[in-house]
């Protein structure tokens, strides 16, 4: 059963149409597994509000998704692994004008945080990617950054996707997510060889502060408001556009060979499993490196077949995208995997490799369910809902 969770302190968020208990029912199509997230404008603005209510309370408030060290161990090898069908490539959109960092490394303005709210009830966030679709409208990430693994439910609650993150800014607004897509197999028997997951994401919303009005006005208002002791608040609310529009899409790369390099990017958080903790989920770090010619898996995750890269990070990097053909100048290129699990190959209890699944057939597959679906627009020209 889905739940809005509204802001805390006794706040009281009316969206005139606030939807309550709806169930979030997986379909499937073959290997594709869907999951409706906010049904409506009304939903949406609510998800919305959440995260920006109080200068962004909730989104500073969140940490990195939880994740147990036990889980933290060394994977083995399995082999080869097959492509299953000739390699595919779609082209990245977008591209923006490089700005020196410390590395020499231009960061990618696609990648962000998605939040959400777990079984829990804990704020939480992992990293991801907005990727290329025919409605500017899509985001990369990990499976379990969308299906609640943990408590065993369908989806995690009030998902959203921040691009360019830091610290409770949103510098190219926050877009809710409508609809997620998956491998059935991830979804329905939570099979880490699956891994991924497309999720559509509503245009994005800034939130320009809070007006004060009389109940008259209060009434009339169809978007976001608020009423407390006695007064009435309205939202100042505006469409930021489609995600794509705004902050470019990477491409996506299936069925590829071995042997070429990738980069990663992502937000780690976590400590290593020896208490040590070198990154705050601040800032994105990157990796860089080849990923092994040979499979690996994990049992316990049933894993069988994933890809493993050198890379000392901890959790939060959880969803990261790996790009291959990452061009500094345009900070684009393609996303051939997301980190799924955290490995310990010299048993040091510190973190040294990442893993992703392997990208074949059956992940095109669902991309490109994912990358055909609208999703529109959540207020108007006046911050009403839209209809």
């Amino acid at each position: 059963m889905k739940r809005i969770l509204l802001p805390a302190a006794g706040a009281v968020l009316s969206t005139g149409l606030l939807a309550a208990g709806l169930t979030g029912t997986a379909q499937a199509d073959r290997d594709i597994a869907h999951d409706r997230m906010a049904r409506d404008t009304s939903e949406a603005v609510s998800v919305a509000s959440f995260w920006l209510a109080s200068n962004g309370a909730a989104l500073r408030q969140a940490t990195q998704y939880t994740w147990d060290a036990k889980e933290v161990r060394k994977v083995v090898s399995k082999g080869g692994y097959s492509p299953d069908g000739r390699p595919g490539t779609t082209a990245p959109t977008g591209e923006s004008k490089p700005s020196s960092t410390a590395q020499n490394v231009n960061l990618p303005k696609t990648v962000g945080k998605v939040f959400f709210v777990d079984g829990s009830g804990g704020f939480r966030w992992c990293s991801a990617t907005s990727i290329q679709s025919n409605y500017r409208n899509l985001v990369a990430t990990a499976g379990h950054c969308v299906y609640d693994t943990d408590s065993d439910r369908a989806l995690l609650d009030n998902w959203v996707f921040v691009p360019g993150y830091y610290q409770g800014k949103t510098p190219w607004g926050i877009y809710v997510g409508k609809q997620a897509f998956t491998h059935y197999d991830f979804d329905t028997y939570e099979d880490y060889d699956r891994d991924y997951a497309f999720v559509t994401v509503y245009n994005g919303i800034h939130l320009d502060g809070v007006k004060q009005v009389d109940r008259k006005e209060y009434q009339r208002f169809t978007g976001p408001k608020r009423a407390w002791g006695g007064h009435y608040h309205i939202l100042l609310s505006k469409d930021a556009g489609r995600l794509g529009d705004n902050v470019g899409g990477q491409g996506f790369a299936w069925n590829q060979p071995a042997g070429k390099a990738v980069r990663a990017f992502g937000y780690p958080a976590a400590p290593h499993p020896d208490g040590d903790k070198p990154y705050t989920g601040v800032t994105p770090k990157t990796c860089y490196g080849t990923p092994t010619a040979k499979a690996v898996g994990a049992p316990w995750l049933k894993i069988q077949e994933h890809l493993s890269l050198k890379c000392a990070v901890t959790p939060g990097y959880d969803g990261a995208p790996w790009l291959r053909d990452y061009s500094n100048g345009k900070r684009l290129g393609y996303v051939n995997g997301v980190t799924s699990t955290f490995t310990d190959q010299d048993a040091n209890d510190r973190i040294d490799h990442i893993t992703s699944p392997y990208f074949d057939s059956e992940t095109a597959a669902v991309y490109n369910a994912a990358k055909n679906v609208w999703s529109g627009k959540i207020v108007g020209p006046n911050g009403e809902l839209y209809k």
